[in-house]
């Protein structure tokens, strides 16, 4: 009798063991790029790239469709101003560069802000729909401390930090709570880059199992090829750390998706202008 119990528990977990482990939604994730920063020093990009190389950096956001649900990990940039202060080419307002996907403004559901830089927070009042989320420590901090030097507020535009804050008193931001949260069933959110105070990417659950959406914690694929952390951290072994945590959670190194590199046009299937699909 024991040994007949036992072995119904057995096939009753080999029963309901896959079915849990695909409990889980499955997503797809496409890449859009929405512009291009030409002739942007590498050095800047890798630490300890020749000075004297140049690269044409793609500016990207990443759609992530399933489960109902239209996500955008960041939102680019399109307010005037940054572009008197840098050179932009192929600009397209990224609310209208999803359009090839079908997709309209409000459409999306969700958007992710890995951190609050311009090019990555400044878009996020285009989506009317749509829930931010961003991580705690790295709202609070821009929002506040950051601006008690110029070196610490590097890169952060001050109407994009009261657009957060205000989407907050609104009650459309979610604020993530540190490292490993599953902020969507399937979508977990990762610190430890430290691109900036508290940086975060985005592990996504896919037909092809976890693409990691590295955003600026890791620019360019040579960081993780080279092994060889961002150029603008504030912590180069924590960068390290989290390039070879990346590895061990996607699913092939080709699903680590950096932030800036122009090879993700070329390496996945085209979709359409300045769109392809990560798988």
């Amino acid at each position: 009798m024991n040994l007949t119990r036992f072995l119904l528990v057995v096939s009753l977990v080999a029963f309901v063991s896959p079915a849990g482990a695909q409990s889980k939604p499955q997503y797809d994730i496409y890449a859009v790029r929405y512009a291009t920063l030409p002739d942007f020093p590498v050095a800047e990009l890798v630490a300890g790239a020749d000075p004297a190389r140049k690269l044409d950096i793609a500016m990207m956001v990443w759609l992530v469709r399933g489960n109902g649900r239209n996500i955008l990990v960041d939102s680019g940039f399109y307010h005037e101003h940054f572009f008197k202060e840098w050179k932009v080419k192929d600009f397209v307002k990224p609310s209208d560069a999803l359009k090839p996907l079908g997709l309209k403004p409000q459409d999306i559901t969700d958007v992710i802000i890995t951190h609050m830089h311009w090019d990555h927070a400044d878009g996020v009042d285009l989506f009317p729909n749509a829930r931010v989320w961003i991580q705690k420590e790295e709202l609070e901090y821009h929002a506040g401390e950051a601006w008690q030097s110029k070196d610490t507020s590097d890169g952060i535009d001050a109407e994009d930090v009261l657009t957060l804050v205000k989407l907050n008193t609104q009650g459309k931001v979610g604020l993530v709570n540190g490292d490993t949260q599953e902020i969507l069933p399937g979508i977990t959110c990762y610190t430890g880059g430290r691109h900036t105070y508290a940086s975060q990417f985005v592990g996504v659950n896919t037909g092809a199992g976890t693409v990691v959406l590295a955003s600026d914690n890791m620019y360019l694929y040579e960081n993780l090829e080279k092994h060889v952390p961002i150029a603008a951290t504030l912590d180069a072994p924590s960068n390290l750390r989290a390039q070879d945590r990346m590895k061990q959670m996607a699913a092939t190194p080709a699903l680590i998706i950096p932030g800036h590199d122009p090879a993700v046009m070329t390496k996945f299937p085209s979709r359409g202008a300045g769109i392809v699909k990560i798988e």
